[in-house]
């Protein structure tokens, strides 16, 4: 598909936009939010301020860490691209990574997807006044997140629906984070923009309008989830399979218990006002899938839209590991969780 970046000035948008942007969204962000159970013993990286990291917050916030025996600590790492390096080099264990998996595998990186969050595009397009539609987005800009992440495939595979062809009828620019395009699309920096909810809210607040809800489509795809290196897996399966039980019970959590889901929302995305929190919990209250399976049809859809050279003779399963969610589900865990329902 070639380069789609636009050359623009990025670093000064960022700096120019993003206090504005952490205005209008009336919460803060830190740069690391903290369990708050010790001893620290297993690293869990997450890239967006988004309700489809609930589970991966419940975790810890919801104790299910400690219930099940591993300890976490959540680190916020801004965007896949840094969350891939993160946990290539080691930083971190365990991550919440969508389709950028596949990109970070084609290129050489050791890691593997063990569990489903989310399974389609959980974002939004979201553009200025003057685009009346997906047609009026041809020569010009979206604001992407970033590069061979979900957002950018999210954007990739609704313009191949429309007969646009990225990098070409529409150009990209990547802003690094959902604030940075949040920002460029209120000054006229981007046409438009992939956003993930609760974002989405502070672009209505701003007057954006929602061109496509792309979650409603209902395509599949790996959204988020968790991924690991495989190196890991092989030393540590014990810990694997205790964070993928206390993850399961946090999908349970995210999926039934409002007032639990929100009070883990209100932390990790620090605001009190309910409208945020209400947009975070509904927009994926319910998607996430009760034995979050990787499948095939998931990884394929990351492989269509993605531009590396090697994607195309790639096999889907290379990507994932089924095998400690099977040991899971077979031991009747879930069914337990459940009642047997």
């Amino acid at each position: 598909m070639g380069d789609r970046a636009a050359i623009l000035p990025v670093n000064t948008i960022k700096r120019c936009l993003l206090v504005l942007c952490l205005f209008v969204l009336g919460f803060g962000f830190s740069g690391t939010v903290l369990a708050a159970s010790a001893p620290v013993n297993v690293r869990v990286g997450y890239p967006q301020p988004s309700g489809a990291m609930l589970p991966l917050w419940l975790v810890s916030d919801a104790r299910l860490d400690q219930k099940y025996g591993v300890p976490v600590q959540n680190i916020f790492i801004s965007g896949a691209a840094r969350m891939n390096q993160s946990m290539v080099a080691g930083d971190i264990d365990l991550a919440s990574i969508g389709g950028a998996v596949v990109n970070t595998v084609l290129a050489g990186g050791d890691l593997v997807a063990i569990a489903v969050g989310v399974p389609t595009y959980g974002f939004s397009l979201y553009a200025r006044n003057d685009v009346k539609d997906i047609a009026g987005l041809q020569g010009k800009v979206v604001g992407i997140m970033s590069k061979g992440a979900s957002s950018e495939h999210a954007v990739i595979a609704l313009l191949q629906r429309h007969n646009l062809q990225p990098g070409k009828d529409v150009k990209f620019i990547y802003l690094g984070g959902v604030r940075e395009v949040l920002a460029a699309i209120d000054r006229g920096i981007v046409s438009a923009g992939v956003l993930s909810s609760p974002t989405t809210l502070a672009a209505r607040r701003l007057g954006q309008k929602e061109l496509v809800n792309i979650a409603s489509l209902n395509l599949p795809y790996m959204h988020s989830g968790v991924a690991t290196r495989r190196s890991f897996a092989r030393q540590q399966p014990e810990t694997v399979k205790a964070y993928l039980r206390a993850y399961i019970a946090a999908i349970k959590i995210a999926n039934e218990d409002a007032e639990t889901s929100k009070r883990a929302l209100s932390r990790y995305l620090i605001t009190k006002d309910s409208a945020i929190l209400e947009e975070a919990y509904q927009t994926f209250r319910g998607i996430f899938p009760r034995v979050p399976y990787v499948t095939e049809d998931y990884i394929k859809s990351v492989i269509a839209v993605s531009d590396n050279p090697k994607a195309a003779g790639a096999n889907p399963r290379d990507f994932f590991d089924s095998r400690f969610l099977k040991e899971i589900e077979d031991s009747g865990f879930v069914q337990e969780l459940y009642g047997r329902r």
